[in-house]
Formats: structure tokens, C-alpha cells, sequence
């Protein structure tokens, strides 16, 4: 009878449970007296992450398409000195466009914000495997669209877990990590902390029972390396994360709903302008005839239906409009709040975004949204004096009427510049606490503030010089990122026509 024993093998049957939009497997029940540690996984797609979460908890994990909260207690002092909570999340810079990934940063930023969510943090592990040797466009772009989750008090919580590792040091890794300038935590020695771990151990055993040996022992090395790192890594409060997650999100429905209104603000001005180049030319006709008319292209704003749904777990894709400033607050993006009170861009109780900032009482989520169009109108003398609101004291002589048009024109400027500074100021906002400041979501926006900050140039002169300073500030990673972006942007156009 050999005196050799099996392990002790933990047949785990987790409790799932959704709370609100987050899904939660727990296992065991919580003793508030255990120390308890919290960990974020991400990286691209098959890097071996859920064979890392599965060798920490026994195999509890698949695959997954969302963003999972797992818990494990009662474990405490057997297999780890403390109770665990995994956050797993689908592979960045997978075949499903970028779309979806911003659909994760919305998950964990709900995930973040909900009062039964994850309110802090020991380490987020960047998961990427032994054999990289250089950062691919793709991988660039995993790293920025991780970074720029966080507020730049996580940077030393940030680790790498290095999988299908031998054991060996992971030179080609570290190298390219530094080349990148990724900002994590870094060891005595100004390297990346890092912590090695072997996938084959969930492979079908062969003769060559060595290798399996061999990747067995580099993974327990690894965990343990890892487990007394955990326990020594105090954790981060997510308030400056969430910070950060809420100020991109406003920033990105900001400039949609400038881009919006300087549409219309353009529309506008073609209208005023029509009418001017009227008013001068017929002067004399005019004078003589009350029922003299100017032609006009006239801007106007109807509800058109969209369209939903994109991934089954996505909870609601609508737009949150209000209905006061008849505006689109925030879309295309707005997919977890059921209504405008849960939505990022109200704050205090009132929108960041519309033109009124109005209550969220004045908004609505639903499954349309405001589009400016324009449409040929015929107006008379009176008509325009009544559309620009002309006193009966200006009527008395023309030019009277065209300064009132031309007064309409100035408004309509510094409305615009006023929303330009607005868009600016949550730039700035974010070079102020976000880790990763040029950041692919970032930079993205900056071609449209400085065009039509330039279009000011006396007002924005030190504006424009700072953004275009942030432009040239982007790194080589994130110009690979944006390469990698916009190419899957472009298959992911041609899929959809064909």
C-alpha cells in the first residue's frame, strides 16, 4: 500500500447572483474579521487568464463575455491567508471592434460606482504571456485602454503576471514593457513587478511527465511570490478611479454634444447670413414692399428612432436627451443606466452636458434621439424682424434690423466658445488625476477642440497651444494604439456591409 496521498480535492459550488447589472459568483460566507484583498485581471484576448484565476481558486471559471465579481471565503489559512475577490474581464482587442471595449470600461466603471460594487483595490494584474517580445499594436492598445481606467494613485498597485512562462526570466517581456514606459509598480531594481505562471498544468498528461512537473512548480512559485505580495499591498480607495471613469465619459458625451450644437450653430449662421445678403441687396425693394421675402435654408430638429441591443448583455442602449434644450446628453455610449438618474453625465442632479445644464427631471432615456436637419423656407419682413426678436423702435429703419441679425450672429459665437471652454476644462480635468493622460479617449477628441478653437484664435491662442502640446506629448504606444483602433474600426465597417 504506498504511503503516498492524493490531494485534497474541493468540489466548489459557487452562489450566482446579478445586483443590479453586476453578476456575482460567491463562495462561501464572509467573516468581516479575515483579512480581505481585492484584485482586477485584464489583458488581451487568450492570455491565459482564466487558467490564472482557476489555479487561485480551484476552478470555479469559464470563459467570459462580461465583466464577473468572484468571491471566495472561508478558505482563509488553508489555501490563502486571506478571503479573495476576483474581478474577471473579457479580453481587450478582441474581433468585435472597439465598441465593445468601451462596453467593458462602462462595466467595471458600474462595477466601481454601485453601492453593492467594488469600492477598492490591492492590484490590478496585467496579464500577458512570456512570449512577447515586443508590444504589438494590439497590445499597445490593451495597456492604454487598462491605464486610462485609473487614477494615477493605482500606479503602484499595477502588476504583471506573466503566463506559458518556463520559469526563466522574462527578459523579452520586461524589455518591452519599459520600452512601452508602462506605468506600474516597480521593484528595487526600477523593474516592472512581475510574477511568473505556467498554463500547462490543466493539459492531458503525457509521458513527459517532467514538463508537467516543471509547470506545476513555476506556478506554485509564482503564486506564492504573489500571495505575499497581496498581503503586504495595502489597498487603493477607487474614488479618483471613478473620478477619472466619470470625467472621460463626460469629456466623449461633451464633445458629441458640441459637435451637435456647432452643427446646428452652423446652420444657423447660414441662415443669418442668407438673410443679411438679402436684406443688403434689396434695400430699396424692401423699403417699399411689406411683403418683400428672403429665402432661407432653416435648421430644424426632429426624434429619430435608433437601434439597440448590440451584445445580449448589455442592459439598455438608448440615448439620454433632454427634452428642454432638445439635445442629446449622452450618445452613442449611454448602454447601463435604465434611466437619465443613473446616467454619468448628471451630476448633483443636473446634466454636465445640455446647454441649460438642466435637472434630470428634463431628460428622458429612450430609443431615439434629437437630429438636426434643414428644410428651404420662405419668410417675409415680418416674419424675420419676429425671429430676431426686433423691438418696434429698431423697425424704424433698416439697418436697425441688420444689427439685430448681426447681435443673433455674436451671440451665437460666444455660445460656442463657451461650450468650447467647457469641453477644455474636462481636459484639463483629467491631465490632473488620470493615470494615463494621453490616453487613446483623449486623444481621439483633440483635432476637433483645436480646429474650431483655432476658428477663435485671439480668445483660444493659449488653449490651442496646450492641446496641440498634449498632442505631440503622445507616445509611440498610443499612436500603435490608435493604428490598431482605427484598423479594427475599419474591418468592422466592412463586415457590416457586407
Amino acid at each position: 500500500k504506498s504511503s503516498r496521498r492524493s490531494p485534497t480535492i474541493y468540489q466548489l459550488t459557487p452562489k450566482k447572483e446579478k445586483i443590479g447589472t453586476i453578476k456575482r459568483m460567491t463562495l462561501g460566507e464572509k467573516n468581516p474579521t479575515k483579512v480581505h484583498k481585492t484584485i482586477l485581471l485584464v489583458g488581451e484576448t487568450a492570455t491565459g487568464k482564466s487558467a490564472l484565476i482557476n489555479a487561485l481558486v480551484n476552478s470555479i471559471t469559464d470563459q467570459t463575455s462580461d465583466v464577473i465579481v468572484y468571491e471566495i471565503f472561508g478558505f482563509e489559512d488553508k489555501t490563502l491567508p486571506y478571503s479573495l475577490t476576483i474581478i474577471d474581464t473579457p479580453g481587450y482587442g478582441d474581433t468585435r471592434g472597439p465598441e465593445y471595449d468601451d462596453a467593458i470600461s462602462t462595466r467595471l466603471t458600474d462595477v466601481f460606482r454601485s453601492q453593492y460594487g467594488v469600492h477598492e483595490m490591492n492590484v490590478v494584474g496585467l496579464v500577458l504571456k512570456a512570449s512577447e517580445n515586443r508590444l504589438s499594436d494590439r497590445l499597445w492598445y490593451v495597456f492604454d485602454s487598462v491605464a486610462s481606467l485609473f487614477g494615477k494613485d493605482m500606479e503602484n498597485n499595477i502588476v504583471c503576471l506573466i503566463t506559458h512562462s518556463d520559469g526563466g526570466k522574462p527578459k523579452n517581456v520586461l524589455d518591452a514593457l519599459n520600452a512601452a514606459n508602462i506605468k506600474c509598480a516597480k521593484d528595487e531594481n526600477n523593474q516592472p513587478v512581475h510574477f511568473l505562471f505556467n498554463n500547462l498544468q490543466n493539459k492531458e498528461r503525457t509521458k513527459k511527465i517532467r514538463v508537467l512537473i516543471n509547470a506545476h512548480e513555476t506556478t506554485m512559485e509564482g503564486m506564492s511570490e504573489f500571495g505575499e505580495f497581496l498581503l503586504r499591498k495595502a489597498p487603493q480607495q477607487l474614488k479618483t478611479t471613478v473620478d477619472v471613469l466619470d470625467e472621460r465619459i463626460r469629456l466623449t458625451a461633451s464633445i458629441q454634444n458640441l459637435q451637435e450644437r456647432v452643427e446646428l450653430i452652423e446652420f444657423q449662421q447660414k441662415e443669418i447670413q442668407q438673410t443679411q445678403e438679402a436684406l443688403r441687396k434689396h434695400e430699396q425693394e424692401m423699403k417699399s414692399n411689406e411683403n418683400f421675402t428672403v429665402e432661407v435654408d432653416e435648421p430644424y430638429k426632429v426624434k429619430e428612432t435608433i437601434s439597440g441591443g448590440m451584445w445580449a448583455w448589455v442592459l439598455y442602449e438608448g440615448a439620454v436627451s433632454c427634452n428642454v434644450c432638445e439635445e442629446n446628453c449622452h450618445y452613442p455610449g449611454c448602454t447601463m443606466a435604465w434611466s437619465p438618474s443613473f446616467c454619468e453625465v448628471m451630476k448633483k442632479g443636473r446634466c454636465t452636458v445640455c446647454t441649460g445644464k438642466c435637472p434630470v427631471s428634463d431628460h428622458v432615456k429612450e430609443k431615439w434621439r434629437y437630429v438636426t436637419k434643414t428644410r428651404k423656407g420662405t419668410k417675409t419682413l415680418q416674419d424675420v424682424k419676429k425671429k430676431f426678436d426686433q423691438s418696434k423702435a429698431d423697425c424704424k429703419e433698416k439697418t436697425s434690423l441688420l444689427e439685430t441679425v448681426q447681435k443673433k450672429m455674436d451671440e451665437l459665437k460666444k455660445d460656442k466658445d463657451q461650450w468650447l471652454e467647457e469641453s477644455f476644462q474636462h481636459v484639463l480635468k483629467l491631465e490632473q488625476i488620470a493615470l494615463n493622460v494621453d490616453s487613446l479617449s483623449t486623444h481621439i477628441h483633440l483635432d476637433f477642440l483645436i480646429e474650431k478653437m483655432k476658428e477663435n484664435s485671439d480668445r483660444f491662442e493659449e488653449k490651442v497651444q496646450k492641446l496641440e502640446e498634449i498632442k505631440r506629448r503622445v507616445n509611440k504606444g498610443t499612436r500603435a494604439g490608435l493604428a490598431y483602433m482605427f484598423g479594427r474600426l475599419t474591418v468592422s465597417a466592412g463586415r457590416a456591409f457586407k
